[in-house]
């Protein structure tokens, strides 16, 4: 039995506003700790559990790694490359205005970014709904969604729970087992995160230098005028001790060398990224060994990155909404979802097609095509001044005629031009005008054969 126009309410701790019913989701803080590998594959093991998955240690996970700002920007970059690419309903290869009015709102941007955000959780569970006249969804907390089971759970550290198929407008995105490109992303920024802890307890002791303070043993005055000038002084470590002690620092054999080790260490942990989520690396990271031809190589890659998420977000949209969109109402039937080829064609090559047009087919082009194409303001004035234009060139056109007319009556010596002057030559004459004027160096009685 389906349950009809009921929303998944979420809650925390405390009911919300306005609430109506109570919740069937109780939201849980996300836990952040100082994490490392066997964290990392406790959770792996706890969400691949053949019986009972558990996933909501591997999201809180998620949730800490996101904050690396490497990560969060390669993925930024690939969501931008589809989200910023327009998306079009067409029937019978013609674009769709009703439907095409709900795609231009904010939920539909939203719900792409959600189809994507699959790719790297391993799936987004949504319920869609109508308000008013236009269709909004929520995202369903993925530490509350048992894909494999199908079932919503209250708690995220519930065994059992609602079936999500007694709801009939949830969409579900992804794969039930699949744990997303953020589990192959998980270790290279623990051991990034790690080392960057290293190296700044490094940077601490070795780049900083130490201020010394030296008083005599026995005065107690002295010691107790270097704490207080050591605490006005700032945050450097200080050691005050007496003429009778001394302090010696081990330091590193090669202070430069380690730190090229920490640096090398976190370039690759960032190229490892970077090739998980883009492809490549190249298009985000500077290389000394980079050169054009093989940034134009990893450019290529990237885009065809882009072009598997559009087809991805395509497949969702034309067949596993399908359904969702019937029931909000939205008539799909005999249409399909599409994102517009745009070419892109440099100004001059456009200016000579149609200056082609217009010339030799006489094909005429629409001011205001010129206007918004080529990004030029159209005067204040305009239809006085094409009016102005038309007047002139029919002036022009009429003095043209007139010239020309003139110059059909008379011949170069201003006499009367006869007609049929040349009407009364024999047709022999004529083609052999023709052959004198073809062949110009040819002489008239012949030529001489030595040959």
């Amino acid at each position: 039995m389906t349950k009809e126009n009921t929303r998944i309410t979420i809650g925390g701790n405390m009911p919300r506003p306005g609430q109506r019913q109570p919740a069937i989701i109780r939201l849980t803080q996300p836990k952040r700790f100082n994490i490392d590998t066997a964290d990392f594959m406790m959770a792996i093991k706890a969400a691949e559990n053949v019986d009972y998955t558990q996933r909501a240690k591997l999201y809180d996970l998620y949730n800490d790694i996101l904050l690396d700002t490497h990560l969060s920007s390669v993925i930024d970059k690939r969501k931008n490359a589809v989200l910023c690419s327009s998306i079009q309903f067409q029937r019978d290869g013609k674009p769709d205005e009703a439907i095409n009015e709900q795609l231009f709102s904010p939920w539909f941007y939203r719900c792409v970014a959600d189809i994507l955000d699959a790719r790297f959780w391993g799936f987004s569970l949504l319920q869609f709904y109508k308000k008013g006249e236009w269709i909004d969804y929520d995202l369903v907390p993925r530490k509350h969604v048992e894909p494999v089971r199908k079932l919503i759970l209250t708690r995220q550290t519930d065994l059992m729970g609602t079936s999500w198929e007694e709801f009939e407008d949830l969409l579900f995105i992804g794969g039930s087992t699949d744990l997303g490109l953020l589990a192959r992303a998980a270790p290279w920024v623990i051991y990034k995160r790690n080392t960057t802890a290293d190296w700044a307890q490094f940077s601490e002791v070795f780049g900083m230098p130490i201020q010394e303070y030296t008083y005599e043993t026995d005065d107690e005055d002295a010691r107790a005028r270097a704490l207080q000038d050591a605490n006005a002084i700032g945050s450097l470590a200080t050691f005050i001790h007496g003429k009778d002690t001394e302090l010696q620092l081990r330091e590193a054999g090669n202070k430069t060398g380690s730190a090229e080790v920490y640096d090398r260490f976190i370039e690759r942990c960032n190229s490892e990224i970077s090739k998980l989520i883009l492809g490549n690396t190249l298009t985000t990271e500077a290389s000394t060994n980079g050169t054009q031809a093989l940034g134009t190589v990893h450019k290529k890659v990237e885009e065809a990155v882009a072009k598997a998420d559009r087809e991805f977000v395509l497949n969702v949209l034309n067949y596993d909404m399908t359904d969702i969109f019937a029931h909000m109402g939205v008539d799909t039937a005999g249409g399909k979802f599409c994102f517009p080829e745009k070419k892109d064609v440099d100004p001059n090559t456009t200016m000579s097609v149609l200056t082609q047009l217009h010339t030799t087919f006489s094909l005429p082009i629409d001011d205001d095509y010129l206007y918004e194409k080529f990004g030029v303001e159209k005067p204040k004035n305009y239809e006085q001044q094409k009016k102005l234009q038309l007047q002139l060139e029919e002036k022009k056109a009429r003095e043209e005629a007139l010239q020309q007319q003139n110059k059909e009556e008379k011949n170069p010596d201003g006499s009367s031009q006869s007609s049929n002057s040349q009407a009364s030559q024999p047709p022999t004459s004529k083609f052999k005008d023709r052959l004198r004027s073809f062949f110009v160096k040819a002489p008239k009685d012949g030529a001489h054969l030595d040959w």
